[in-house]
């Protein structure tokens, strides 16, 4: 795939290499030979953008949910009704 062996690929690099994959096999310029290879590295290319889509996600939501509470942290404090005085 041209990444050294143990680098994790970007989102991107890995939906290019998908459309790479899938362009091929529609294509028809892979053999059955290679097919098994290609439809095993497109699993996995598959899997690693959905763990990275998960993982933004989740990021995501903890920035929103620090920014919704520091938000409220900074917003003042609803004045309570005065009592009346008993009359």
């Amino acid at each position: 795939m041209g990444q050294p062996e143990g680098a994790e690929l970007s989102y991107a690099q890995a939906v290019k290499r998908l459309d790479e994959i899938l362009e091929r096999i529609e294509r028809g310029e892979v053999d059955i030979d290679q097919l098994s290879s290609l439809v095993e590295e497109a699993a996995e290319l598959v899997s690693l953008c959905k763990s990275k889509l998960t993982q933004a996600e989740m990021q995501v939501r903890r920035i929103t949910e620090r920014l919704e509470q520091e938000a409220k942290e900074g917003e003042p404090e609803e004045a309570s009704p005065q009592e009346e005085p008993p009359f």
